[in-house]
């Protein structure tokens, strides 16, 4: 997930957000209380590597052990893959079109 922060200051804690819209056109109204400046938040996907816009929606998978070693999916993770940075694991997709491998397995502490 990118950092929240505020064009006009640089604060990325005190900063309070007001969604409205239904999904898919929403917008979310940002006011920083540092400096109290107000901005429409962008909500446009991008990379986080290269801040491109040009990403390609998948799905990776989040795994969790269900008995004893044994890995099932518990949940889907919504990703966005740069053409650019994600070549690699966009051609998975491209190739699979099934779930993306988890980026972290399940530990034991012992």
């Amino acid at each position: 997930m990118s950092v929240i922060e505020c064009p006009g200051c640089g604060e990325d804690e005190d900063l309070s957000g007001d969604r409205q819209g239904d999904p898919g056109s929403e917008t979310i109204t940002v006011t920083c209380g540092a400096c109290g400046l107000v901005w429409d938040r962008d909500l446009t996907p991008r990379c986080p590597t290269c801040r491109s816009d040009d990403v390609r929606t998948a799905l990776r998978s989040i795994v969790d052990k269900s008995r004893g070693t044994q890995l099932s999916i518990q949940s889907m993770q919504v990703v966005h893959l740069c053409r650019v940075c994600d070549a690699e694991q966009l051609a998975v997709w491209n190739r699979s079109n099934t779930p993306l491998a988890p980026t972290e397995l399940p530990f034991d502490p012992d």
